[in-house]
């Protein structure tokens, strides 16, 4: 604006200097090992839509695709072997690869060979054939962990959604002890200050913080009252 209509550069310097609107930010809902567990044991193996719910949590979990990548995701974007991982275009049509662990890799190459198709078919297709929409895959969400929560009663009082597994992943890398710059490029951030907000969220990550820390050597306190209170007792 203040190329194309320089006599307003004044009025965009005062524009650009409001600062941005405060708001209260929540800790991020992620899945801790146990909770996770219970979610990806939920989907029955012995269904077609179970086993594909299965794979599909599973990804989720180990990748941390967003939404939109997971529903977009073709059986070509899967590559599996030796550097197994898979391509997806994120944010501003960015072009990312992430690599998947020896246990995704089992559970996809299965899942792969028992639903043949060409390779521009969807790599979890509906029971139509077709790409599965975002609230398939927050319905699908929501109905293995209201099976999850009768195992792990942690999750009962829990609001899990679907982006609640890209933060899980996150979470992963981070207690593992993974670079944030490193997790950044995994999740396709922009900046690296997003991730920041797994940081506050990871109470281990400080409980370890402050195991490091030398102790204050204070002891506590008591209180002991002077004469005049005691005689004051003492004359009740």
């Amino acid at each position: 604006m203040a190329l194309t209509e320089p006599a307003h550069a004044l009025l965009c310097q005062r524009v650009l200097a409001i600062p941005s609107k405060r708001f209260e930010r929540k800790p991020v809902e992620f899945l801790v090992e146990e909770e996770m567990t219970a979610l990806l044991e939920a989907p029955t193996s012995s269904t077609w839509i179970g086993r594909r719910d299965r794979a599909l949590l599973l990804l989720a979990v180990q990748t941390g695709l967003r939404v939109s990548e997971i529903t977009g995701l073709r059986r070509e974007d899967v590559i599996l072997g030796r550097g197994a991982h898979v391509r997806c275009h994120g944010k501003g049509r960015k072009l990312r690869c992430t690599p998947l662990g020896r246990d995704v890799v089992k559970v996809l190459d299965a899942w792969l060979e028992e639903n043949p198709a060409s390779s521009d078919h969807p790599a979890f297709p509906s029971s139509r054939g077709g790409h599965l929409s975002p609230d398939a895959i927050e319905y699908l969400v929501a109905k293995h962990l209201a099976t999850a929560r009768r195992r792990c009663r942690s999750l009962v009082d829990r609001r899990i959604t679907p982006h609640s597994l890209r933060h899980t992943a996150a979470m992963r890398l981070l207690q593992s002890g993974v670079d944030r710059s490193v997790i950044a490029l995994w999740l396709g951030h922009e900046s690296i200050e997003t991730t920041h907000v797994y940081l506050h969220a990871d109470l281990a990550l400080k409980e370890k913080a402050l195991a490091r820390t030398s102790p204050s050597g204070l002891r506590p306190g008591r209180y002991r009252p002077d004469d005049a209170l005691l005689q004051f007792l003492e004359a009740l």
